[in-house]
């Protein structure tokens, strides 16, 4: 689990001062390694170590669609700050994981939030989190509060379409 401040462990022999967080190419490489969400965009959802769907642009935050990316042999372990030792965890997951190491996905999953999402949930958070759906074969975006007014035309071909769904 990422610590918002350095910590004395952070001082190695020789005064060599070790990196605790992730850098932006670090986290991209992670985010890239874990499991994709079949029927999603890449780029906005993924799985972290547990199976839950998690959302990109919910980093750092305590919803059940959020996440941290976290050392899976834990920095105060001696666990180093590399794309080989991260791995992107739902926030839940990620704090009741702390610093203990060689979880299994099983106990992971024990932490993780019982909330589950719908594919129609899915989308409406995608549709208000990036203003459109993106999926394979399908791409939908809002109309802007302008456009739903009449007051702007949109330039875009692509306006809100039907996304895949049965009436219950």
């Amino acid at each position: 689990m990422e610590s918002a401040s350095p910590s004395p462990s952070e001082e190695s022999a020789g005064n060599h001062k070790r990196v605790r967080f992730f850098d932006e190419k670090m986290r991209n490489l992670c985010w890239q390694k874990a499991d994709v969400v079949a029927g999603r965009h890449p780029e906005r959802w993924r799985k972290d170590g547990a199976g839950n769907i998690i959302c990109r642009r919910f980093g750092h935050c305590e919803g059940c669609l959020c996440y941290e990316y976290d050392h899976i042999i834990p920095f105060s372990k001696g666990g180093e700050t590399t794309v080989e030792n991260c791995q992107i965890l739902q926030s839940r997951v990620n704090r009741s994981k702390g610093n203990k190491d060689q979880l299994n996905r099983t106990v992971l999953e024990q932490y993780s939030c019982d909330l589950k999402f719908t594919d129609k949930e899915l989308d409406v958070i995608e549709m208000a989190v990036y203003g459109n759906v993106m999926r394979p074969g399908l791409q939908c975006r809002c109309k802007s509060v302008a456009e739903m007014l009449g007051q702007l035309k949109s330039k875009s071909p692509q306006m809100a379409c039907e996304l895949p769904y049965k009436e219950a």
